[in-house]
């Protein structure tokens, strides 16, 4: 079913390819989803989804002003009226844009009521809702989660709380939202744990809290064996803000927590640029290091300001950021299960709904520019050879006998008593000046 027809946006067009000579802001440029890149049509490449958060909750407001998004299908309330409402305007835009996959926290969709028998009644009537409408559009659910972070119950955390009872809050929430998840076919659930950390370490019980922590994802686990939901978990490391400190800092943190608890064959890393940013770590790092671990899932494609010490989910515009996400992505052979979630919002100056477009629109085709220049780097060969001949010496004999654990330390005292290595240069440089050159002329 069309709903470009049937909302409160009737009038915002839909966005299509119009090529990189286009001068229309509300046409694609270099987003052409069917066009072959490396023998894949490119939306399998760039598997975008829109966050409901951001997209119909996100009131643009900040710590010194009131929100300014200009919202007219929104009434205001917390009925389960409005929520249908947003819920199709939603979908509308997601049409227009031709964005085939979305997200949601479960308290954004549905109301959240002031107990547990009415959270649970609303989430089960705005499940049907999102199911009818992705039956109608085809678009499909690449993952749910629980909001366990906006409550004032929540203030010391949900699975590292103090009261026990916050903790079971939050873990019957979660087991909401994994149903909901499954029921709309969801791909996956994705853990973020805004206050699982601390403020002060004066009041906090770290070995506990981690435990704790993972205790509710082993509680998770355990519940989606028990109902037979076959998506992906996933955990999206954070470092700060709100908290000063979080128990998921960064993908390496990340990875040692769920090997020290077990997690690591059942939970992979859904991993965001503004994250990366905050914890000092270039988003390239933090993909290569849970690539190299077997742990990439799926991507929050936003990113951050190096001057701002906080979230700011800007929409991703930097061409050299997509070029090197997708230079990784490429050679991982694409996300499985995950997508390019844009957890990102419109900056507070941008707030009316024609921004929505816009923004979609510049992170969209910043995307699909850094896939084709990505692939005409592979195609030029130049960084690969580099990278082949810079580590050859590890394919001799030698090489191989230390890693196949052959080699003992006594044999490399003798191996470098023969010869003293010389330096090569790392080229740094010439390799940069190669990815300038590949940017400015891959079309």
């Amino acid at each position: 079913m069309d709903l470009l027809h049937d909302d409160a946006i009737a009038d915002l067009p839909k966005v299509e390819y119009a090529g990189p000579a286009s001068k229309d802001p509300l046409s694609f440029r270099w987003y052409d989803p069917d066009r072959l890149v490396e023998g894949r049509p490119m939306h399998e490449h760039l598997p975008f989804a829109a966050c409901f958060w951001h997209v119909m909750r996100n009131t643009l407001g900040d710590p010194f002003g009131r929100g300014t998004a200009l919202v007219p299908w929104d009434d205001g309330t917390d009925s389960l009226d409005n929520a249908e409402r947003r819920a199709r305007v939603f979908f509308a835009l997601l049409q227009r844009l031709g964005i085939r996959w979305y997200c949601f926290h479960d308290h954004d969709v549905a109301p959240e009521g002031d107990s547990v028998a009415s959270q649970r009644a609303a989430m089960e009537h705005m499940t049907g809702v999102l199911d009818d409408l992705q039956t109608q559009t085809g678009i499909g659910l690449l993952w749910g989660t629980a909001c366990l972070f906006a409550h004032p119950r929540y203030a010391h955390g949900a699975a590292t709380s103090p009261d026990v009872q916050v903790f079971a809050h939050g873990a019957g929430q979660v087991r909401r939202a994994i149903d909901a998840t499954q029921a709309l076919g969801g791909r996956g659930y994705v853990f973020w744990g805004g206050r699982e950390g601390y403020s002060t370490l004066l009041n906090t019980d770290v070995a506990r809290e981690r435990a704790q922590y993972a205790r509710l994802l082993h509680l998770a686990i355990e519940h989606a064996d028990t109902t037979g939901f076959e998506g992906t978990f996933y955990i999206e490391p954070k470092p700060r803000e709100p908290s000063l400190h979080q128990y998921d800092s960064d993908v390496e943190a990340t990875l040692n927590f769920l090997r020290e608890f077990g997690l690591e064959d059942r939970i992979s890393l859904n991993i965001e640029t503004n994250h990366a940013t905050l914890a000092g770590k270039s988003m390239g790092h933090e993909l290569r290091m849970a690539a190299a671990a077997g742990m990439l899932g799926s991507i929050d494609a936003n990113m951050g300001d190096a001057h701002a010490g906080w979230d700011t989910d800007r929409f991703p515009t930097d061409l050299y950021l997509t070029t090197d996400i997708m230079l990784v992505l490429l050679e991982h052979g694409g996300l499985e299960t995950g997508g390019l979630n844009f957890d990102a919002k419109r900056r507070r100056e941008s707030m009316e709904p024609i921004d929505l477009l816009h923004a979609h629109i510049a992170g969209m085709d910043t995307f699909a520019r850094g896939l084709l220049v990505a692939a005409a780097i592979r195609e030029d060969g130049r960084l690969s050879d580099f990278m082949h001949d810079r580590y050859a010496s590890w394919e001799s004999d030698l090489g191989q006998g230390i890693m196949a654990g052959t080699v003992s330390l006594r044999d490399l005292e003798s191996q470098a008593a023969q010869s003293e290595p010389t330096p090569r240069s790392g080229r740094q440089e010439m390799l940069e000046a190669i990815v300038n050159d590949i940017l400015l002329s891959a079309t």
